[in-house]
């Protein structure tokens, strides 16, 4: 199946959804996103990298630096309390949305 691009403004979403199962650095929240989403999604460094920097200024991440699984030194992304906060709005919002769009799609 071919990689669907990312409808904008849903990288925040999927990060913090990833993140919520527990802390990883950025390539483990990019692969994760490909496994969840059974490799239609795939997320770009030059996509992810400035959207986790933009999380982290607003509170919703804090980092750390770590050895990954391959001994290389790398950033760990832990979710805030106002990053569990941040992911419960946006699930609302997007539930909304697909419900909205279905209803639409649907119809005659």
């Amino acid at each position: 199946m071919a990689n669907i691009e990312l409808i904008p403004g849903t990288l925040d979403m999927l990060v913090l959804r990833v993140l919520n199962g527990g802390s990883t650095h950025g390539w483990g929240i990019a692969q994760r996103i490909g496994v969840l989403s059974s490799e239609v999604l795939k997320v770009e460094e030059g996509s992810l990298y400035p959207a986790l920097y933009r999380m982290e200024q607003k509170g919703w991440l804090e980092s750390e630096w770590g050895q990954s699984e391959n001994n290389r030194r790398a950033k760990f992304y832990t979710l805030t309390k106002a990053g569990r906060k941040q992911l419960e709005s946006e699930q609302k919002t997007w539930d909304q949305l697909v419900l909205a769009i279905g209803q639409v799609m649907r119809s005659s």
